[in-house]
């Protein structure tokens, strides 16, 4: 695309020569046509007989707007005037917008008035930009006109946005159908609304500055789009600057920090109940095979172990810090640990930006981004990293080991993690707390998880991301490999921040986290207990090759259910083909239903579940099977369950490997029956129809992200 980035450049200095932030509409006008951007004719007028002589001459009816740098909402102000025919009725509307503009703002900087021609009728929609705390520069698109701010029908995506993402933001709002033509009225192009999302994310692209951009609204028709109302705001200082670092330089770190050879533990202590003895015996007692130091200047010995009264005289290198002292007594101890070489600290301690003490963790950054320390928290309650027996906390220990790693920004949230795991048997290769990050975050996990042979699963909870870029950047390359669950704390509107566009006051809740997790193949989990669940499950189930979902079940009421869920999941019921549904009414007693859901009713034998289980596996047109169970003495839970593990566990033998998730209602003994079911990698739930079906769901939009499904 040619764009005139030399004529944007002299219009965005003209206005920071001004000691503005926001431009003029025709100013916007000079932006848009510089990136091609397709806006109605349009001039200023100075007067009303001016104003008269323009619409005269670019041709009436015309639209008439207030032009003024310090009037952002012209229609709230009453500076917009549609539809003027005539020349008496452009002179009159001059002086009636520019009266209205003054009694709104007595204040207000009054330039003249934008006489537009008027764009020829078409589906109003918004497309715009603006600069989210988090991840930058966001592309926004959806429904427009004036009432946006009240259905925020809404899409957002990371700019700069490629082809295929700009249409799929045509797809992915509620009135995607109006856009493709309803009840007979002809599609817009998409083409035009695709091409302009680009060159707004081109343009924003290319001057940061620009902090937010409204094109609303923009009249699409068959033939193209036009924008018909121009806001652009500058941003007011400059931003905060992360600091960056590449993947080499995060991998060397944090493979000391999960691999240590040598750990020292600053402020460790024989005293039962101080976080420096507990830390101590679970590195002690959880099997660490490398060395431990304790550091504590009033104690020979701690824990069996020789102990050392400063970091400095510990014998060769030290990989990780672990720090259990006062929050007040931890920078003049850093120094000592950047001083001797150590690549990583855990800060334990609480005591610093939480309690509102910025200045104290501003300080402790210094020190580390000084000395060369990655940081990990503070405010945290350690970490685990169970191929190495690295139980560096002062939480209880586990040592169940397997294929999950989990973190936290919350100690309390850290706990149910263990809980949950212990219960539900999930080995897990890491859990770590992240507390305040400080420093290291979710992407330098993410990084290092990314990687790792002892990782197959990756479940985050956080409240916030530092840098949401580089998460995405990270999120987008382990995604295609591995599913991120991400649990967002933080959801409502409650924190939206106040903005001078619709874009930005758009922007200001949880859909803009929704939509670009998305985009980064994280899969998003509604609650705690899901993301849990999800970390279960997900590992256990081999990637469907298909979107063919089939329900087998002995209660209509859950198939009902089931099929229910699966519409909220975005699951495919498989239209089953006259040949297929033969075949299945062979093995359903006659007041069975076949179809899908395929009712065998409750009181069927062993058999019959067998029976059709088998052929839900053997037929290759089916891609996943949900099994709904009803609890009979016919065919009690256990052999329900012993019979379906040996049927999937004899089809994966023969090379059939379909995902499997079952529902269980029935007496207590479902519980047993679902446990063994999940030993034998079936993901199975008593007393629900929805969990079952959200774990495939999940599954599903993983294989989606990463490409793994046809089409």
């Amino acid at each position: 695309m040619g764009y005139d980035r030399d004529e944007v450049r002299a219009v965005l200095d003209a206005v920071h020569a001004d000691g503005r932030t926001a431009l003029t509409a025709l100013e916007g006008k000079r932006l848009c046509d510089a990136y091609g951007i397709t806006v109605p004719a349009e001039a200023l007028a100075t007067s009303a007989d001016e104003a008269v002589s323009r619409a005269v001459d670019m041709g009436l009816p015309v639209v008439l707007k207030i032009v003024s740098p310090d009037i952002l909402h012209k229609t709230e102000a009453g500076g917009v005037l549609v539809g003027v025919d005539s020349p008496h009725d452009v002179k009159a509307g001059y002086e009636r917008i520019v009266t209205a503009a003054k009694a709104y703002d007595p204040k207000a900087e009054i330039l003249g008035v934008q006489v537009q021609r008027m764009v020829p009728a078409g589906q109003e929609v918004i497309i715009g930009a603006t600069t989210d705390p988090t991840f930058g520069k966001v592309i926004a698109f959806g429904l427009g006109g004036i009432l946006v701010e009240v259905l925020k029908d809404v899409t957002f995506r990371l700019a700069p946005t490629t082809a295929d993402e700009a249409t799929s933001m045509l797809d992915d709002i509620a009135a995607a159908e109006v856009l493709r033509g309803a009840r007979g009225t002809e599609p817009i192009s998409r083409d035009a609304l695709s091409g302009m999302i680009q060159r707004v994310s081109d343009l924003v692209g290319d001057f940061p500055e620009i902090s937010e951009m409204d094109l609303n609204p923009v009249f699409a028709t068959p033939d193209g789009a036009v924008a018909a109302d121009v806001r652009i705001l500058l941003a007011d200082g400059t931003p905060h600057e992360v600091p960056k670092y590449s993947p080499e330089e995060i991998l060397a770190v944090m493979n000391r920090l999960m691999k240590p050879r040598a750990v020292a533990v600053i402020g460790a202590s024989n005293e039962q109940g101080k976080i420096g003895n507990s830390v101590m015996r679970n590195l002690i007692d959880g099997g660490y095979a490398g060395e431990i130091h304790p550091v504590n200047p009033k104690a020979d010995e701690i824990c069996g172990r020789k102990a050392y009264r400063s970091i400095a005289d510990v014998p060769g290198e030290v990989d990780v810090a672990v720090f259990t002292i006062p929050a007040k007594f931890v920078p003049a101890a850093l120094e000592e640990v950047g001083e001797k070489g150590v690549p990583a600290a855990v800060l334990i301690p609480s005591g610093f930006a939480e309690t509102g003490n910025e200045e104290l963790q501003e300080q402790v950054v210094e020190i580390a981004r000084r000395r060369g320390v990655r940081l990990l928290g503070p405010n945290i309650y350690g970490y685990y990293y169970t191929p190495e027996d690295l139980c560096a906390t002062f939480c209880t220990p586990y040592d169940v080991k397997g294929g999950v790693a989990l973190s936290s920004q919350s100690g309390g949230i850290g706990m149910a993690i263990l809980g949950f795991s212990r219960t539900s048997k999930m080995g897990v290769s890491a859990i770590v707390g992240l507390g305040n990050k400080a420093d290291l975050d979710e992407d330098d996990l993410l990084t290092f998880f990314g990687q790792d042979d002892n990782t197959n699963c990756i479940a985050m909870h956080l409240e916030d991301l530092k840098d949401g870029r580089a998460f995405v950047a990270a999120a987008r390359e382990v995604s295609r490999k591995k599913p991120i669950i991400v649990l967002k704390a933080g959801r409502t509107a409650l924190g939206a921040r106040a903005a001078s566009s619709h874009t930005g006051a758009l922007a200001g809740d949880d859909k803009v986290y929704d939509d670009i997790l998305r985009q980064a193949g994280v899969i998003r989990a509604p609650g705690l207990n899901d993301m849990l669940e999800y970390a279960h499950a997900l590992p256990t189930m081999p990637t469907p090759k298909g979107e063919n979902v089939v329900i087998i079940t002995g209660a209509g009421g859950s198939g009902v259910l089931l099929s229910d869920a699966c519409v909220d999941n975005g699951l495919s019921l498989m239209t089953v083909p006259p040949d297929l549904d033969e075949a299945f009414r062979r093995f359903i007693p006659p007041f069975g239903a076949s179809g899908n859901p395929i009712d065998i009713t409750g009181g069927e034998p062993p058999s019959t579940y067998e029976a059709t289980v088998r052929l839900g596996l053997e037929d290759p047109r089916i891609h996943a099977l949900i099994l709904g169970y009803w609890h009979t003495i016919v065919t009690p839970p256990m052999v329900f369950a012993e019979l379906i593990a040996r049927v999937v566990e004899q089809a994966r033998a023969q090379g059939i490997d379909k995902p499997v998730v079952a529902s269980l209602a029935g007496d207590t003994e479902v519980e047993q029956a679902s446990e063994y079911l999940f030993d034998h990698g079936i993901p199975a739930y008593p007393y629900t129809t929805e969990k079952p079906v959200a774990v495939l769901g999940a599954k599903y939009r993983w294989a989606r992200s990463a490409g793994l499904l046809p089409g």
